[in-house]
């Protein structure tokens, strides 16, 4: 990449020399020769990197540099000077200066110099752009009443220090919340740690979580820092925390209390300064009624309720989310920008969404994948798709060319269905309807429903 240099000297052979030698190792540069100048070029134009000199007629440099580091997005300075001393290179550094050189200046380290600074500006450009990326992947989109009201308890709690419950169904974009109240929060430069809590078998959970000393138990080869320790200073995110057996959930309650643990195997406490998030989709008042949740943790983690609403319940949020999903897509994939026809679109915002945004997110991928052309018809869609739905959510007939397309619609739904009765579990859900396991595989597949669904 080609950086651009600002040369500020008020010597006319050290610009010219200057200039020559770093245009020949590409660089793009300008000279002038005084501070007043340089400023002058500074606001007409955009430069990456500026070789300022201390002393000028006029305005010196430190005083130009305090200028420059004032402006909205400023090049590098790197102060140049044959009258130089530590307390001036001290002071240069702390009104910003990226590095400090003597005249008469040389080659080699001039070069070196504009190299590192170059490297600086390439590390800034990326960490912005990632954070934007980050930023721009876990965005909350939607203009819709429940979601507008979303982003405001996130405006409200997120720079707090409270605990924070997220109800929701699966798919709903629990985790989104996650991310974003960590994003909002003064915690926001240091980590967020996640831990889905179902998917852990139990007797790795504590472990998991705590971390263990080597040889606490079989298996056990070397230390684990765990999740806990991980998030010090930062978030931790405990997702599908109905799922978390009794047992661990006295140790997490007496983390969050105390704000330290001890490791599997370790007789030695760590103390800790963690946020803690967490997100279920099951009724936990029902859970702790049958016993199989803690209702003192359950009052430790739910400070602040949040709500991650069905997608049904906000379906003008459809096409928008639609359309953000077909960029994300197609940049992933390398493809052309595709969109959904009109009477798609109104397909997508009539359906119920029972695997809600997750499910609109995988139709939109598969849709980029598997459609051709740049525009997404209705007869792209899954049978699900092709008839209105009533109030209530039932399906009224209309749109199907054949018997065999209306029975795989019902079909499909009527899985959906009880898919979501049994969050997203296959077994059960196989057993409720019947049939075996690898059947019900076998007819997801046909019916283009993603396990995910």
């Amino acid at each position: 990449m080609k950086y651009s240099v600002l040369i500020v000297d008020d010597e006319a052979g050290i610009r010219q020399s200057l200039a020559s030698v770093l245009e020949d190792e590409g660089y793009a540069t300008a000279a002038v020769e005084s501070a007043e100048a340089a400023l002058e070029a500074l606001a007409g134009g955009r430069f990456d990197l500026v070789l300022l000199d201390i002393w000028l007629p006029g305005m010196d440099g430190l005083a130009a540099l305090e200028k420059i580091r004032a402006l909205g997005s400023a090049p590098l300075v790197i102060m140049i000077s044959g009258h130089g001393t530590i307390e001036t290179a001290v002071r240069s550094t702390k009104l910003g200066a990226f590095d400090f050189i003597e005249k008469p200046l040389s080659l080699e380290k001039t070069l070196l110099t504009l190299q590192h600074a170059a490297h600086e500006i390439e590390l800034t450009r990326t960490n912005r752009r990632l954070r934007y990326e980050l930023g721009d992947r876990y965005r909350i989109i939607g203009e819709s009443v429940p979601m507008k009201a979303l982003r405001q308890q996130l405006a409200l709690a997120a720079p707090t220090q409270g605990r924070i419950l997220i109800y929701g169904e699966s798919g709903t974009g629990k985790e989104l919340v996650a991310h974003a109240l960590h994003r909002m929060s003064p915690r926001a430069d240091r980590a967020f740690v996640e831990v889905n809590c179902a998917a852990i078998p139990e007797e790795l959970i504590e472990s998991e979580l705590f971390g263990h000393v080597k040889g606490s138990f079989t298996g056990a080869v070397e230390d684990k820092v765990g999740k806990f320790e991980q998030a010090d200073a930062g978030t931790l995110f405990l997702d599908e925390v109905g799922d978390m057996s009794l047992r661990t959930q006295s140790k997490v309650l007496r983390v969050i209390e105390e704000q330290r643990f001890q490791p599997v195997g370790s007789g030695k406490d760590l103390s800790v300064d963690v946020r803690v998030l967490a997100a279920t989709n099951k009724n936990l008042e029902a859970e702790i009624q049958k016993g199989n949740f803690r209702e003192d943790l359950f009052y430790r983690l739910n400070v602040i309720p949040f709500f991650a609403p069905p997608l049904r319940e906000h379906a003008e949020d459809v096409p928008a989310l639609a359309d953000y999903f077909l960029a994300e897509f197609a940049r992933a994939y390398g493809r052309r920008p595709k969109h959904f026809s009109e009477s798609a679109l109104g397909a997508l915002e009539r359906y119920r969404w029972p695997g809600n945004v997750r499910e609109l997110r995988n139709l939109v991928e598969r849709m980029v994948i598997m459609v051709a052309g740049d525009r997404i018809e209705l007869r792209h869609l899954p049978p699900g798709f092709h008839h209105e739905r009533t109030a209530a959510g039932g399906a009224v007939s209309g749109g199907f060319s054949n018997l065999q397309e209306a029975r795989a619609a019902y079909e499909r739904d009527y899985i959906l269905r009880k898919l979501e009765e049994n969050h997203g579990n296959v077994s059960r859900t196989a057993e409720v309807l019947g049939l075996e396991r690898s059947h019900l595989y076998r007819k997801m597949k046909s019916l283009g429903i993603a396990a995910g669904e």
